[in-house]
């Protein structure tokens, strides 16, 4: 903090023009950070693209604009009063992925190194990306989970990929295929965000949710291996399959995937595992709320018909 003391003459020009000597406006500017940029996108309306967007989503709006509402629409529709159009590139991925009948992938590097790998490069109508002069080691280095090399990914993964579905629905052509033409072939994925492990697979910020139907949840129970963790489950299994494991009890895992075919997998090399069985869990059976509560109600009924019986026995004997 600076304190300078003044005239009145200084003291006039200060109140009564816009001269500004403390360059108050610098200040604020550089104090608001981030904020300025997000006020920018916001009041600018261009697309928003990301790679499974929906955590930076959630970000921006409890740091940036609001508090997290409690309620689901409502967060659904600030964020489209914000970003009226948002393109997920890892939702894009996912729907095109299969029609293309491209190799499976993990993360947005993968998918950029296959489209690269697809693409001609005589195919001179291709979208070509330049890197600026601050960020030419790009064009040779990977630097991936790097902010500003994860959004060259990002964007090349968008335009690679519209550039794919155009030449799908229209075949050859001589012109340059132009930037509206690309945003007509993805209209079909705008404002839908990938969602993971939850009852949809997507979220639709313009529109209502589609319900979606997931493989079942697994739970593993484990059988003389003692000290067992959830890292040496996700090994044991990922021989077979990729499944997220929690533990539930003492020796029980929850697992969870996103594919049918890998609980279908397990289900049935580890039916009869002399270590480790695998089963669809069920609410009321595995839920170790539910054992308590049975527990309890087990014990205190029990209690209950011993006190009955002996009360009846002293009854009896008077």
């Amino acid at each position: 903090m600076i304190v300078k003391k003044m005239n009145p003459q200084h003291r006039w020009v200060l109140e009564n023009t816009s001269f500004d000597s403390c360059q108050r406006q610098q200040i604020l500017f550089s104090a608001r950070g981030f904020t300025n940029l997000f006020r920018t996108l916001v009041r600018a309306k261009k697309p928003l693209v990301g790679h499974n967007m929906l955590m930076d989503l959630l970000h921006l709006h409890e740091k940036f604009y609001k508090p997290l509402p409690e309620n689901y629409e409502e967060f659904k529709n600030n964020i489209h009063f914000l970003f009226p159009v948002l393109m997920d590139t890892k939702n894009i991925a996912k729907a095109t992925w299969k029609e293309f009948q491209f190799p499976q992938v993990s993360n947005l590097l993968e998918v950029y190194e296959m489209l690269c790998s697809v693409l001609s490069p005589t195919d001179q109508h291709c979208p070509e990306i330049f890197h600026s002069k601050d960020c030419l080691r790009y064009a040779t280095n990977k630097c991936p989970h790097e902010a500003a090399y994860d959004a060259f990914l990002c964007g090349s993964v968008l335009l690679k990929i519209a550039h794919l579905l155009l030449c799908r629905n229209i075949g050859d052509q001589t012109a340059v295929p132009t930037f509206s033409q690309y945003l007509d072939v993805l209209a079909a994925y705008v404002n839908q965000v990938n969602l993971i492990r939850a009852a949809v697979q997507k979220i639709n910020f313009s529109d209502v949710d589609v319900p979606t139907q997931r493989p079942p949840l697994l739970v593993a129970t484990v059988k003389g291996w003692p000290g067992v963790t959830e890292e040496q489950i996700y090994q044991e299994l990922r021989t077979l399959c990729r499944f997220d494991v929690r533990r539930l009890g003492m020796n029980q895992f929850l697992l969870l995937s996103n594919k049918f075919k890998d609980t279908r997998i397990v289900l049935k090399e580890y039916k009869a595992h002399p270590n480790l069985q695998i089963s669809v869990y069920h609410h009321w059976r595995h839920s170790p709320q539910v054992t308590s509560f049975l527990q309890i109600c087990g014990i205190v009924a029990s209690w209950s018909l011993l006190a009955f019986l002996l009360g009846g026995s002293s009854s009896c004997r008077v």
